[in-house]
């Protein structure tokens, strides 16, 4: 029986000082030191969403051309232990304690889940969580319901939408791009657009272009004979009266544009995603 106690004990005081380790091996991890000469760089897996800095002495700047790189710099010598915050586009958190130090400053980290919490960020709607919409654009891509009817051919050139579909305040479309000719198609760009029915020459028309929050996949060629599906997530959004949705597809360096339009009715029969 003594013995049972005494090897209960010990395993306590294992399971105790093993929780210390990992605590202070993650607080060890989450220590940055930063110079006033040297420029220190992070690297997230996800677009950078916010920053939050606990002092003004410390520099802090996102790396032109990229969304998932932020560039420190001490903007003081010598400042005051301070902390710095950044949520990412997959929902994740991370945490850092911030230390001058001139000499041996950290000039580059990549960002994983020791520097991270396990608890994730809930965006608002108008800022969805970025893993989240590649799951389901994945899903939707996956998908066998298809729509029919939604295309549209031109210069041997085609521009189909296979299927709708949404979560929550996203909607995914599902877009099939096929060249049926012998000269390969440089794709410029995708553009989404809500637009006037058209009216007499003597009506201004308006337009309001749809951003895409995401794509699966950023397609620049469509070889000759050949097909490419991807989806694309946009903001949830309805069609009004006297207004249609437009998919413009068009050719860099050339003239082989095709545009699909799509009116409301077209949105019923949606697929709609459940929950992962």
């Amino acid at each position: 029986m003594k013995n049972i106690k005494t090897w209960f004990t010990v395993g306590i005081l294992i399971i105790t000082f093993s929780g210390y380790a990992q605590l202070g091996a993650k607080s060890e991890s989450n220590n940055l030191q930063l110079s006033y000469s040297k420029t220190t760089s992070i690297v997230f897996p996800y677009a950078i969403k916010s920053v939050d800095r606990g002092s003004q002495d410390v520099l802090i700047q996102k790396a032109k051309g990229v969304e998932n790189i932020l560039l420190l710099k001490a903007g003081k010598q010598n400042f005051t232990q301070t902390n710095l915050t950044v949520v990412t586009a997959d929902g994740k958190l991370y945490g850092f304690v911030l230390n001058y130090d001139e000499l041996c400053p950290i000039l580059n980290l990549v960002a994983d889940k020791a520097h991270g919490y396990d608890q994730d960020v809930l965006f608002s709607s108008d800022n969805e969580n970025q893993e989240k919409m590649e799951q389901y654009a994945s899903l939707a891509l996956s998908k066998k319901k298809k729509v029919t009817g939604l295309k549209s051919n031109r210069f041997s050139i085609k521009l189909q939408v296979s299927g709708i579909f949404i979560h929550q305040d996203v909607m995914y479309f599902r877009i099939l791009l096929g060249n049926n000719s012998r000269i390969n198609y440089d794709l410029d760009q995708l553009r989404f657009f809500i637009r006037d029915q058209k009216k007499s020459k003597r009506t201004a028309s308006q337009e309001i272009e749809i951003i895409p929050l995401f794509t699966t996949s950023n397609i620049t060629k469509i070889s000759d004979e050949s097909e490419v599906s991807v989806v694309f997530a946009l903001p949830k959004f309805t069609i009004p009266e006297k207004k249609y949705f437009a998919l413009q597809l068009i050719e860099k360096n050339g003239g082989r544009h095709v545009e699909l339009d799509i009116k409301n009715n077209d949105l019923k029969n949606l697929e709609i995603l459940m929950s992962l």
